[in-house]
């Protein structure tokens, strides 16, 4: 159940992460949110090392769908799945608040696909939480 909840909202998380990507890359910054996804989304921090925050987004919820669909067909993902989907997860809370911080005090605009994917991240790593330690559990 957490596992097929946490793969639904990655698959949201890729969507929303490869819906910026293309604002960013392929559309001059247009976005259907408006003015403040576009002062956001060409900001000096929309990029890391010159790649678009967005794209390492899309490639993170990747990562997280393909470490879910693999726990049901290998082993070592079945055994470390939940605590690597808790470790990606976290380090996205961690960067998604940072990023929200750069929002809020820096940018001075509020992307709302951003935060769509700021609250997915959350709510992922609330249930990737619940999930670890329901596993700890039953190995105990």
């Amino acid at each position: 159940m957490l596992r097929k909840a946490l793969l639904g909202l990655a698959v949201i998380g890729l969507i929303d992460s490869l819906y910026l990507t293309y604002v960013k890359v392929f559309s001059d910054g247009v976005c259907v949110a408006g003015d403040q996804c576009e002062i956001v989304n060409s900001s000096l921090y929309s990029n890391l090392w010159g790649i678009p925050i967005a794209v390492l987004g899309a490639g993170a919820y990747l990562l997280l769908i393909a470490i879910l669909l693999l726990e049901a067909r290998h082993a070592f993902f079945e055994e470390n799945g939940p605590v690597l989907v808790l470790g990606i997860t976290f380090f996205g809370v961690l960067y998604s608040a940072y990023l929200t911080y750069l929002e809020l005090f820096v940018i001075h605009a509020i992307c709302p696909f951003c935060v769509l994917s700021a609250v997915v991240l959350l709510v992922m790593f609330v249930l990737a939480l619940i999930r670890f330690q329901k596993n700890m559990q039953l190995s105990a």
